[in-house]
């Protein structure tokens, strides 16, 4: 795990955060995960240890420091002054740290280490994440997992950096993208095989209507949103997702710029940050992606137009040869694509209202929320009418 954050800004939220995605909070309570890993029959590396994200710097190192010596077995005899502990992003929620030591040629080895912060014992499936990690290693997606303790992991360090937004708009560098995420949409992972988004979405759509805020504006705000129309647009857009028959990959789901690091030297793109990682519809991965085009503004008017669209599905439908690929295999993932963005908004809209009773992290949520909202109603009639165009060709 690695650099895996942006610096997130819209002026609607008047805010200005170091942003990762916290995670999905239907998780139960006590959540261990040594204790999970160890239901994996993995081999990985595992100790007792817990690691107190809100400890001031200098315990937390020394903390940080004893994972390192008791998981990374070639660090086992490292003094505290040759292991050297540096913040790589986050606050007490998902804290990144690398801590390197030099090696016997001078250089820097490395190695990240990961916290879990005190909300996730009820967040994310980790389980679900963990057993992700060896395969998608082994196919030489994220960082390797190197041990785990109670509250965290330790995992290697990819010397690369992160991607701006911006750049991910880049023909050069959407190619790339293109290729990797068609190579991660190939794999074979283990799991439950069928698509995620409408059991995930439900989940957090159960939670979401069932809040209540101590914050009197937060209260008020929260009681504007329609949880009735939100559940009439999601039965909807399951409805009409039957009609495209979609392929459902193994999806990373989140594909921020945070979670793309790019090697200048070597001209390659590395996909992180696997936590929301699962089965789910090829065009939700790809339609997420291109909503992240907006950036830290939230300029949603930065979601790329049909060429350049065409550009990226070219090289995702046949990297080796991306020209001979026809024009009604680019318009039939253009209407899928498309259509599945919209789904994007109301997921993330949703997930916003949970994060705003549940994220220890400084950020106005529900504005985030109806941000989303906004877009999805946006965009709805649009997209929802390249489908009915596309269905009306067929029949």
């Amino acid at each position: 795990m690695t650099t895996c954050h942006i610096i997130f800004s819209c002026p609607a939220l008047h805010l200005a955060t170091r942003w990762r995605r916290p995670c999905l909070p239907w998780k139960r309570m006590g959540y261990n995960v040594k204790t999970d890993i160890a239901g994996l029959d993995s081999g990985i590396p595992s100790c007792d240890l817990f690691i107190d994200p809100s400890l001031p710097p200098n315990l937390l190192h020394g903390k940080v420091r004893n994972v390192c010596r008791t998981l990374v077995k070639k660090w086992s005899l490292a003094h505290d002054d040759e292991l050297s502990v540096s913040r790589v992003s986050g606050g007490i929620t998902n804290l990144l740290l690398k801590v390197s030591i030099k090696s016997n040629t001078g250089r820097d080895d490395s190695v990240t280490v990961r916290i879990f912060g005190p909300n996730t014992d009820e967040v994310i499936d980790r389980k679900r994440e963990l057993q992700a990690i060896r395969p998608l290693s082994d196919a030489g997606f994220g960082a390797m997992l190197l041990g785990v303790f109670q509250n965290g992991m330790v995992q290697s360090f990819i010397n690369a950096r992160t991607l701006t937004p911006s750049e991910m708009t880049a023909p050069h560098l959407a190619s790339l993208i293109a290729k990797e995420l068609r190579r991660l949409h190939n794999l074979d992972m283990p799991g439950a095989k069928d698509a995620q988004l409408w059991i995930d979405i439900s989940r957090l759509l159960e939670k979401a209507s069932n809040l209540s805020f101590d914050d009197h504006l937060k209260q008020q705000s929260y009681e504007t949103i329609s949880f009735k129309q939100l559940r009439e647009e999601v039965r909807s857009l399951k409805e009409a997702s039957h009609l495209l028959n979609a392929p459902v990959v193994f999806c990373h789901n989140d594909l921020l710029s945070g979670n793309f690091m790019y090697s200048d030297a070597e001209d390659e793109i590395y996909l992180i940050d696997f936590e929301y990682g699962s089965y789910n519809y090829r065009g939700f991965d790809i339609g997420n992606h291109f909503a992240e085009y907006a950036g830290f503004d939230c300029d949603y008017d930065l979601y790329p137009d049909e060429n350049a669209q065409f550009h990226f599905f070219r090289y995702y439908l046949n990297a080796d040869d991306p020209n001979s690929v026809s024009q009604a295999e680019l318009e039939k993932l253009y209407v899928e694509v498309n259509f599945f963005s919209l789904a994007s908004h109301l997921f993330w809209a949703v997930w916003a209202i949970v994060q705003s009773k549940y994220s220890s992290i400084d950020f106005d949520y529900l504005s985030y929320y109806f941000l989303r909202w906004k877009e999805y109603q946006r965009r709805k009639a649009e997209f929802m009418s390249l489908l009915r165009v596309s269905m009306a060709d067929l029949s």
